[in-house]
Parts: C-alpha cells; sequence; structure tokens
C-alpha cells in the first residue's frame, strides 16, 4: 500500500525561479536621456577640466607639479568611482565617468611634458601607453565599445600630444602599426568591428600627413616598408575568421556577417595603398605596373578563399568574396597601360577580356563575364578611336595583329556561347556583327595604308598635282579595291550564313551588299572609267545574280538556328 502510494506520488514541482527584470525600453527618450546626455556631459567636463588647467596657469593658483597631480589623482578617481557603479548597474554614467578620467589623464601628462618640462618624451610616452591600455582593459571588461574608442582615440592621440617636431618616422609608424595591431586583435575579443575603421582612417591621415610635411627621397624604401605594412594588417582581415564571425556563442556558427566597416576598409585599403605606392615610385611606370599585378593577383586569391569559406551561403549574399575579386579585376586592368606601351595596351585589354571570360564561364561567374565586357569594351575604344598605327607592310604589322587578337577573342565568345545557348542567343548574334565590323574594318584600313604609301611615292618624286594622272590612278584604284573588298566580303558572309542557316549573318551581308551598291551606282559610276568601272559594275551584277539564285534555288528549306 506505502509502495502504491509512493507511486502515485505527484513529484515536488521545482521551486519557479524569478525571470530578471526586462531592460527599460529603448525609445527616444531613453536613449537620449541615459545615453546622449552622458555623451555630452564627456565633452563638456573635458572641457572644464582644460578650463581649469588654463586658470590655474594663467594665475599661478597651483605650482605645475601640483597641478599635474591633482589632474592625475581626479582621473585616476573617477576610473576607480566607475567601476563601482558600473557593478551596481549603472554603466551608461559610468561610462561617462570612465570617458573623463581618461581624457583627464591625457591632458595631464600632455602638460606634464608640453606646458611644464615634468617628464622626458619617453616617460610621457610610456604613461601614456599605460593609459590607453588600462582603457581597453576597462572596455573589454565593461563590455562598452565607448570606452574602447576613447582607448584608441588616446592612442592615436599621443603622437599628436607628445609631438616635438622631429621627423623620426621610424618611432611613429612603429607605434601607429602597433596600434592598429592592437586594434585587430581586441576586434578579435570583442564585435567593435568600427574600431577597425578609425584605426585606419586615422592610420592613412598620419601617413599623408608626414610625407606632405617630411618625406624625402631617400626615405623612400622606409615610406614603403612602412605603407607596405600598414596594407598587410587591413588587407589580411577577411583573413581572421574571429573577426568575421559574431562573438556571440549563440551565433558562432552563422557563416559570414556582413559589415559595413570591413566593407569599406577592404574598397578603400588597396587604393589607398596604390596611391602611396604612385607617390613614391611615380617616375618608374614599370615598377608600378608588376606591384598592379601582384595586387591583382593576391586580390583574386582572397576572393578564392572568401568562396571557400562563405560556400554555405547563396551567391547573392557573398558580397566581400565580389569586392575582392573585383578589386583584382581593376589592378589587372590598371596594370596594362602602365606596364605596356601603344597597340601592345590594347592587346592586353583583349587578352585581359578573354581570360576573364575563360575563367568566368568555367566557375559560372557573372561578375567576371561582365568584368570581360568592361575589358572589351576598352580594347574596342582605344583600337578604334585612340591607337594611332604607321604600317609599312599590307597585313603583317602591328594594326592587323591587334584587330585580329580583337576578332580571335570575339570568336572565342561566339563558340563559347554557341556551345552554351546555341545561336539563337542574342549575345551571339552581337559577337558575330563585331566580328564582322572588326575585319570589314581592318582590311578597309589596309587598302587605305597601301595606296596612302603610293601618294607618298608620288608627292617624293615632287608630283604634288592633285588632279595629276599619277594621283588619278592611284585614286581610282583604291575605290575600286573598297567595292571589290566589300563584294567578296559580303558574298563569302552571305554564303556562310546559308551554310549555317544563321538568318542574322545572311542580314549582315545583304547590308553590306546594299552598301556596295549604292557606292558602285552613286560613286564609282561617275568616278572610275575605263576598265575598273566595267569590273566594278560586272563583279556587282555577277554577285546580286548569284545571290539571287540562291535565294530561287531554295538553299533556305528548313529552319535556321538563327531565327
Amino acid at each position: 500500500m506505502g509502495a502504491a502510494a509512493s507511486a502515485g506520488a505527484v513529484p515536488a514541482a521545482a521551486p519557479r525561479i524569478a525571470p530578471p527584470p526586462p531592460p527599460p525600453p529603448r525609445n527616444l527618450e531613453n536613449v537620449i536621456g541615459s545615453q546622449w546626455l552622458n555623451r555630452i556631459g564627456i565633452v563638456a567636463l573635458l572641457i572644464g577640466v582644460a578650463t581649469f588647467f588654463k586658470l590655474a596657469v594663467d594665475n599661478n593658483w597651483i605650482g605645475p607639479t601640483g597641478r599635474v597631480a591633482i589632474g592625475m589623482l581626479a582621473g585616476i578617481a573617477l576610473v576607480f568611482w566607475s567601476t563601482r557603479l558600473h557593478a551596481r548597474g549603472y554603466k551608461y554614467f559610468a561610462y561617462s565617468l570612465t570617458s573623463v578620467g581618461i581624457g583627464i589623464m591625457y591632458l595631464s601628462l600632455w602638460a606634464a611634458f608640453q606646458r611644464y618640462n615634468l617628464l622626458p618624451a619617453s616617460a610621457a610616452f610610456v604613461a601614456m601607453i599605460m593609459v590607453t591600455a588600462s582603457a581597453a582593459a576597462l572596455a573589454i571588461r565593461m563590455e562598452a565599445q565607448i570606452l574602447a574608442a576613447v582607448a584608441l582615440a588616446g592612442g592615436f592621440s599621443t603622437p599628436i600630444l607628445l609631438s616635438t617636431g622631429q621627423n623620426r618616422p621610424v618611432e611613429l609608424f612603429s607605434y601607429l602599426l602597433l596600434l592598429d595591431i592592437f586594434a585587430v586583435i581586441l576586434v578579435t575579443v570583442r564585435p567593435w568591428r568600427r574600431l577597425l575603421l578609425g584605426a585606419f582612417a586615422m592610420t592613412t591621415v598620419y601617413y599623408v600627413g608626414w610625407y606632405a610635411q617630411y618625406y624625402r627621397n631617400e626615405q623612400r624604401v622606409l615610406a614603403l616598408a612602412f605603407a607596405t605594412a600598414f596594407f598587410v594588417v587591413f588587407a589580411s582581415l577577411p583573413l581572421i575568421r574571429r573577426i568575421q564571425l559574431p562573438i556571440s556563442e549563440e551565433a558562432r556558427d552563422i557563416a559570414h556577417v556582413r559589415s559595413k566597416t570591413l566593407v569599406a576598409i577592404a574598397l578603400f585599403n588597396p587604393i589607398i595603398y596604390f596611391f602611396q605606392l604612385y607617390a613614391l615610385y611615380d617616375d618608374h611606370p614599370q615598377t608600378l605596373a608588376w606591384v598592379a599585378v601582384g595586387l591583382a593577383a593576391a586580390y583574386i586569391g582572397l576572393s578564392r578563399k572568401l568562396q571557400d569559406d562563405l560556400a554555405a551561403l547563396p551567391e547573392n549574399q557573398q558580397f566581400e568574396r565580389w569586392l575582392h575579386l573585383a578589386v583584382g579585376v581593376g589592378f589587372l586592368t590598371i596594370a596594362i597601360p602602365l606596364r605596356l606601351e601603344s597597340h601592345w595596351i590594347t592587346i592586353g585589354w583583349f587578352i585581359e577580356a578573354g581570360v576573364l571570360l575563360g575563367v568566368g564561364s568555367r566557375f559560372e561567374n557573372a561578375f567576371l563575364k561582365n568584368a570581360a565586357v568592361a575589358a572589351l569594351a576598352l580594347g574596342l575604344v582605344r583600337l578604334i578611336f585612340v591607337d594611332n598605327f604607321y604600317t609599312q607592310r599590307v597585313l603583317f604589322n602591328a594594326r592587323f595583329a591587334t584587330y585580329l587578337v580583337a576578332i580571335a577573342v570575339f570568336g572565342a565568345i561566339a563558340w563559347k556561347l554557341q556551345e552554351e545557348h546555341g545561336t539563337k542567343h542574342k549575345v551571339f548574334a552581337v559577337a558575330i556583327l563585331c566580328i564582322n565590323l572588326l575585319a570589314l574594318l581592318g582590311l578597309t584600313l589596309e587598302i587605305q595604308d597601301h595606296y596612302r604609301r603610293q601618294y607618298l611615292d608620288i608627292s617624293a618624286r615632287g608630283t604634288y598635282d592633285y588632279t595629276g594622272q599619277d594621283w588619278g590612278a592611284t585614286t581610282r584604284a583604291r575605290d575600286f579595291a573598297y567595292s571589290a573588298l566589300w563584294m567578296i566580303y559580303g558574298a563569302v558572309a552571305l554564303v556562310i550564313g546559308f551554310w549555317k542557316r544563321l538568318a542574322f549573318l545572311r542580314w549582315q551581308a545583304l547590308a553590306l551588299i546594299a552598301i556596295t551598291i549604292g557606292k558602285v551606282f552613286l560613286y564609282d559610276l561617275s568616278n572610275l572609267s575605263g576598265a575598273l568601272r566595267v569590273l566594278s559594275f560586272i563583279g556587282l551584277g555577277v554577285l546580286l545574280m548569284a545571290i539571287s539564285f540562291m535565294y530561287q534555288k531554295g538553299w533556305l528549306k528548313g529552319s535556321d538556328e538563327g531565327e
């Protein structure tokens, strides 16, 4: 019976633990009252302390040693009081008192060194470093990003507060490098990524200021070494997984969290670094070109590393990866005009477009494909509107070689599109059109330059009469060569269009033939004479009859792939 009663007994309910009180609502009034007024109070108190120091100096109320001692003791007391208040739950007020105390200590040490000469530079420097380290430790202990920002601000203010106006770049940049590394370590402990942006900005300001005021050519290697060190520190942020991940235990398995700070640093760090190198090596474009190639390889490699790290995320959420890839491609494009000259720049852009297209197709990367289009556009604009060629031989010259490279790239695009999408893809038709336009333009320019050399020979013989027999015969031969080229090219394109059943190619051929018809009837009829006029019209007539026969023969039976 006892056992039955025991079996049927209901276990006693566990004591209920009262949940913690909810935090105060974060409405606008609460934020202003608890945070912003405190921050304004920090500024007001710092101004008041600075005013007190000024009055003390002006009126000799307290001796220099007493002023510094009072300031240091007051700062330490405020920091100590703030830790007690933080332990009781008054965290925002504690942050304010800590910031005021740290600021007072910085001002006191500055006065001891700059105003009263009570401390040597080395002692003041060590003391300020200790204040900075203490502020950082308090920030970690109190979970206060604002205190970490105060610590970094104090650290970066130290060189200004202790400046003697001397050019001492090794000491300055070594100290800044340590601060940057400290900021990176701090952010691996707490999720305060915005501190990195402040460290990056202040480092850049110091470097630019030093360069503008103190730099000399004999310091080039030193400036390069520290600029590279700063760049490496901030470029390595994507590789530090602890910075990329949220810090909280609950979110530690998340693959990546987009950070505007990390994006901004990833974008501006390589740009500023390259400008620094440009300022140092503006008289060595070849060196800059190789640096750009190296940076391109590094950022494309970083992009590949990020692709592995972010594999769990969809493509449209891997923004940092695409950003690094874009920077790499940008440096590759910059390297071409720096390393190469004249038409080699154009060839370089076409080759870059081909490589980007191949890699983009291999990895199904839309960004690389779009970058290939941009490189193609740069190459085309330069080839058609910028490059100036002086040829001595027909076809076997730099200009025609450049046109052949461009045609080969567009041919590769057409071939790849035909494999993946067939000939119905619109971009395939555009690629074929570009091939035809480039081939026609290149061959037409070859004819033009061939006869230009003949004009020069005529001029060298002293025949400057543009109506003379030699000059006129050369002009008529050139005009006939244009017509013959266009007719032959149109006929070949039309045959290929029938053979491959590509309607858009046949339309291109018909358009070229129509232009040739207009030239023959409107220009050749009045400007050509004799055998050239006969050949022009007979050739056109035979071509048109052949085209008519093709269409009447029914060569278009069956469907066109390109319709």
